[in-house]
């Protein structure tokens, strides 16, 4: 995240200088984008240090969902400098300006979008690695970053070539419109987070093996599992039915096995196991 901070800043003075120098209301929208981009990373490294905390008396389960607050803050400050493209689009449609030095602001803008491709490949491998929505939602919006300069690049070059003022604020639009959609699907994937959502089915699909497997060995059965997703943490709560006369030692250590199991396929991970007698014993 530092590193992402560091892009941002960068990225921020080269674009706002090809603004500057070309009067083009495409940079523009361009350098507001990554400003967005540095009061996300901002916020986002605050929740990542939160997030990292362990355990405590107030927060039995970690702190993981701190980072679902840091996508919501970055999916509000899309949508705020989206805000501003379009408005400052529709004005510069209605009274087209011509641009000056078009081939400096351009040179400029291909080294801002190179800088915010090299960090989005790093902070997606890493937040790969974590499994840090954080660091992946940062690396998405770097990544949309990077092909809205090109989108960027290739409208003004057309400018300079043609001389069709009003292709300039166009493009513009378009980065308004792309950047809000970017801001959606971050928006949406931190409310479902916030509201507890499930694993991802493939995840799911992993829990169920190992819970099959079992089943295949030992004479237990397993209600569906019940699963939660918080940032990089995973809860599962597992119902296992096992024969009344099992000790519950005998049971305990199944329970260890299936957990330990569990959490080599899905590292971060915490289950909860609730043993039962089969229905049929519980009845007599």
């Amino acid at each position: 995240m530092l590193l992402s901070l560091a892009a941002a800043v960068v990225t921020i003075a080269l674009k706002a200088s090809a603004a500057l120098i070309t009067g083009s209301v495409g940079f523009l929208s361009d350098a507001l984008e990554s400003g967005a981009n540095l009061v996300a990373a901002v916020v986002a490294l605050i929740a990542l240090t939160v997030a990292a905390r362990p355990p405590d008396g107030r927060h039995h389960f970690g702190h993981g969902k701190a980072e679902y607050f840091s996508a919501l803050v970055e999916g509000a400050a899309i949508f705020f400098a989206a805000s501003g493209i379009v408005w400052t689009s529709i004005d510069r449609l209605i009274a087209p300006q011509p641009l000056h030095l078009p081939g400096i602001g351009l040179a400029i803008s291909i080294g801002a979008a190179l800088v915010n491709l090299s960090v989005a490949i790093a902070l997606q491998r890493v937040g790969k690695q974590h499994r840090s929505i954080t660091l992946i939602a940062d690396a998405k919006h770097l990544m949309t970053d990077v092909w809205t300069t090109a989108g960027v690049i290739v409208g003004i070059g057309i400018v300079a070539l043609t001389g069709w003022e009003r292709l300039d604020p166009v493009v513009a639009l378009l980065v308004g419109v792309n950047i809000l959609w970017t801001g959606y699907r971050l928006l949406r994937g931190s409310v479902n987070g916030l509201l507890s959502a499930a694993l991802p089915a493939g995840d799911q699909a992993q829990i169920n093996a190992v819970l099959e497997r079992y089943c295949r060995d030992y004479p237990v059965e397993f209600a569906s599992p019940r699963t939660i997703e918080s940032g990089r943490q995973r809860q599962i709560f597992v119902v296992m039915n096992v024969p009344g006369c099992w000790t519950v030692r005998a049971a305990h250590e199944l329970t260890v096995r299936i957990e330990a199991d569990i959490a080599a396929v899905l590292p971060q991970s915490e289950t909860f196991i609730h043993v039962e007698p089969h229905a049929t014993e519980s009845k007599r």
